[in-house]
């Protein structure tokens, strides 16, 4: 293998039969994978917990440990549950599909095998792995950008652990699917990247900024949503309409753009809320924290003036579960 270049995906494949695992071994080899091998589910249960394994092909009839129950040892450990399970049948033995996809199983060959057929199935799901890498990958560098920029007034960063979750769980509570509220709370943290391009001077001023200087912290929303623009993936088009938005108000009088109304889209009205609660809860180099009651009474004023009418009331009743991920972030 050359130095920098990943290694090919491993493979383990279980069978009790030498011969099915010969007959394997031929086609993968053929491809290039890196192959490990196990005669019992026993056998492959100790292998797993020593090397890491990206796919496995599992013989369902086996003596002592069938494949299915290999399959629902590895389902029941979180060390092992991400890993796919593709079963391998043959067309005599009689089984249970559904019960194979029901304890976690992603997919199934049948014997005698095909090789197009085996190299095709084993393609399709490592693509899948390494889609949701990415997507991992994706996720972690948004939260990590959100973090660099809240470093700049925010000693801890905390502040965009807190918000987002806020933000899933109004999101949650106005009746946003559990996908899309997931997808909020993932794009939030990029709501405030723009302050990269505000100076120290300003952004740390212990002081109330002047006119010019205010006029000037304003512009994070829109260096924000330049950042963020010509998004190519929807994540990162939400942050961008999160950045763009959430320094919005109900009535008109936000920025960049004084929206109004449903004018501002829900994504932006959400984390507008929990950014001034997170906010107004939490000391800055310009300011004490207030209390928790003393926040939310605010928010409460500002129903219909700074915020979405709808959206004070879902937070008073879901503050409590707030304040419970805010307390579980400081112990």
């Amino acid at each position: 293998m050359r130095i920098g270049s990943k290694q090919a995906p491993r493979i383990l494949l279980v069978d009790d039969e030498p011969t099915n695992l010969r007959v394997l071994k031929q086609v993968l080899q053929a491809a290039n994978y890196r192959l490990s091998f196990a005669r019992s589910g026993q056998d492959a249960l100790k292998l797993v917990e020593k090397e890491q394994v990206d796919l496995i092909l599992l013989d369902i009839m086996m003596p002592e440990m069938t494949g299915l129950e290999v399959c629902e040892r590895l389902k029941q450990n979180s060390a092992t549950a991400d890993i796919p399970v593709i079963f391998v049948t043959a067309l005599k033995d009689s089984i249970d599909e559904e019960k194979g996809f029901e304890i976690g199983a992603v997919d199934y060959i049948v014997k005698p095998i095909v090789p197009s057929i085996v190299l095709a199935r084993v393609k399709t799901h490592l693509s899948l792995i390494k889609a949701d890498e990415l997507l991992t990958t994706h996720i972690d560098l948004i939260h990590r950008l959100g973090r660099a920029a809240e470093y700049k007034d925010n000693e801890t960063g905390m502040h965009v652990q807190r918000m987002s979750r806020f933000a899933k769980i109004i999101a949650r509570a106005y009746g946003f699917c559990e996908e899309s509220a997931e997808d909020l709370m993932m794009a939030a943290p990029m709501h405030d990247i723009g302050k990269i391009g505000i100076a120290d001077n300003i952004l740390l001023k212990p002081g109330k900024l002047t006119a010019e200087e205010y006029e000037i912290m304003k512009t994070h929303a829109q260096i924000g949503g330049e950042i963020l623009s010509n998004p190519s993936s929807y994540l990162i088009e939400l942050a961008h309409s999160v950045a763009m938005t959430h320094h919005e108000k109900w009535d008109g009088t936000g920025y960049p753009n004084g929206l109004s109304g449903e004018e501002i889209p829900i994504e932006g009205r959400i984390v507008a809320l929990v950014d001034v609660f997170d906010a107004l809860t939490s000391e800055r180099p310009y300011k004490k924290a207030w209390s928790t009651e003393k926040a939310i009474n605010y928010i409460m004023e500002q129903s219909g003036k700074h915020f979405d009418p709808a959206l004070p009331l879902y937070f008073y009743r879901n503050s409590q579960n707030c304040l419970k991920y805010k307390l579980s972030l400081q112990n």
